[in-house]
């Protein structure tokens, strides 16, 4: 299909289709004698994908990188874009019920709990009390400065699901396949969305996990008690095996 097809049918402007090729994020199927863009079914998928995870906020940078990685999972990836997509809804119902609190009986009741940065603010602390100056603290900085409320939203939320996730298989044992799973899992959020997460830092924050309360309680909350101890157990185990 021409360009123009490809727009009607995606609602996506022709102008930004034209940019998406410039930066490499999504090519035409071919291109005429003429200079005309063609696009086929297989570019269309893409799109969709490219459109979810613009709805997320990612950047188109991070979103070309995701996508060109030679073992991309499409299925993985739409799993995490249901995930955060139902967690940014999750957020905005809670915001919508604020604000028809607020509409209905008037500001008596001042909530800012919704908007909370409070475990994003403490995780930055301990980062940079942790690296310092490192490029790795450096990169958290520069990746934190363009992300919106709502991103930071869904990825604490992401992180406590990981947490939710190892509460439930702390039966089976820090070394078992699944704990082993969400431990990588652990490590790929944070590599993409925060900074480069070797298991040198993974195993700092494991042990933060546990020596810091806050921490403690955030991650027992969300996976029951125990969690913050068995996570720190699971990435020690995974790191034991990257060395």
């Amino acid at each position: 299909m021409a360009v123009k097809e490809m727009s009607r049918r995606s609602g996506v402007s022709i102008r930004t289709l034209h940019h998406y090729d410039a930066v490499g994020l999504l090519r035409p199927a071919a291109v005429t004698d003429a200079g005309y863009r063609l696009y086929d079914d297989k570019a269309l998928e893409r799109l969709q994908i490219i459109l979810l995870f613009k709805e997320l906020e990612f950047p188109l940078k991070e979103i070309k990188k995701i996508l060109d990685q030679p073992h991309f999972d499409q299925r993985a990836a739409l799993e995490s874009q249901i995930m955060l997509l139902t967690l940014k809804k999750e957020r905005l119902e809670r915001m919508l019920g604020l604000a028809r609190e607020i509409y209905q009986t008037g500001v008596s009741k001042l909530d800012f709990s919704v908007f909370s940065k409070e475990e994003l603010d403490a995780f930055a602390k301990e980062a940079k009390a942790k690296f310092g100056d490192t490029a790795a603290y450096q990169e958290f900085e520069e990746r934190a400065e363009g992300r919106s409320d709502t991103e930071t939203a869904a990825l604490q939320a992401a992180m406590m699901e990981i947490f939710r996730r190892m509460g439930e298989v702390r039966d089976k044992g820090p070394k078992n396949s699944e704990a082993q799973t969400l431990v990588y899992e652990l490590q790929s959020l944070i590599s993409r969305n925060f900074y480069e997460c070797t298991p040198e830092i993974l195993r700092s924050l494991g042990e933060m996990y546990t020596a810091d309360e806050r921490f403690s309680k955030n991650i027992d909350e969300a996976g029951g008690s125990g969690t913050a101890a068995f996570a720190k157990e699971a990435i020690e185990f995974y790191c034991s095996l990257k060395a």
